[in-house]
């Protein structure tokens, strides 16, 4: 018997942002902020709710190239704050215009980032290589499927958004695989009751496909707009 996986329900908008903007010493800075609410795991790098848990919000912040501050994961919080976050979040960092974002979207999954490109490289760089001072750059993921995953699902959904990030860079001409300073969220529903986590989010499973689409949209597009 050939099992039939019925189409997703069409979510529109997974990852409403809202444009922030500040003024630190001087210079104009802008941040994006989404107020996920109540009902989402996030699985992170970020300095600021990093690691796997229940998240309210998502806040990806313009520092300034020259920045300085020793305690970002602080800054991050306070910056939160201002924006009204709520609960515990996840705040990412990132010397890249983020109003020049992009987004994806794959039957259901969604994907936004930012990409700043003036430092990047191979992840597996040669261990006498001499790091150069160059421009700061960072790409920054944050993409949501409207499904419960396991907690290996999540961290497997990052390694499937990374794959799919390297992929896109590659197609638009740039040779590296990231910046020393990438980070990636991945958001999925709480399980309701009954329902039970999806166990996969590699690049073949049915919602790991569909990540790895909409992640490397929003990548393609975010390296175009650099």
């Amino acid at each position: 018997m050939t099992a039939v996986v019925p189409p997703p329900r069409p979510v529109a908008g997974l990852i409403p942002v809202r444009p922030l903007t500040r003024v630190e010493d001087g210079e104009r800075l802008n941040a994006l902020f989404w107020r996920a609410g109540a009902g989402w795991r996030m699985v992170s790098s970020a300095v600021l709710g990093g690691g796997i848990g229940e998240r309210a919000w998502v806040l990806n912040a313009q520092v300034s190239h020259g920045y300085r501050r020793t305690d970002p994961g602080a800054h991050l919080a306070e910056l939160a704050r201002t924006a009204g976050a709520e609960g515990p979040g996840v705040g990412l960092m990132t010397a890249a215009d983020v109003t020049r974002y992009a987004v994806g979207h794959d039957s259901g999954a969604e994907a936004l980032a930012t990409a700043g490109l003036g430092v990047r490289g191979w992840a597996a760089a040669p261990a006498e290589s001499v790091p150069r001072p160059v421009a700061p750059g960072t790409i920054n993921i944050v993409a949501a499927v409207p499904v419960p995953l396991s907690d290996a699902a999540l961290v497997n959904a990052v390694a499937t958004a990374t794959e799919a990030k390297v992929q896109a860079l590659l197609e638009a001409g740039y040779d590296c695989s990231g910046t020393p300073t990438d980070a990636v969220c991945v958001a999925a529903r709480i399980p309701g009751p009954g329902e039970e986590a999806h166990a996969f989010a590699g690049p073949r499973s049915l919602w790991g496909s569909r990540l790895a689409r909409a992640v490397h949209a929003a990548v393609r597009g975010a390296a175009a707009n650099t």
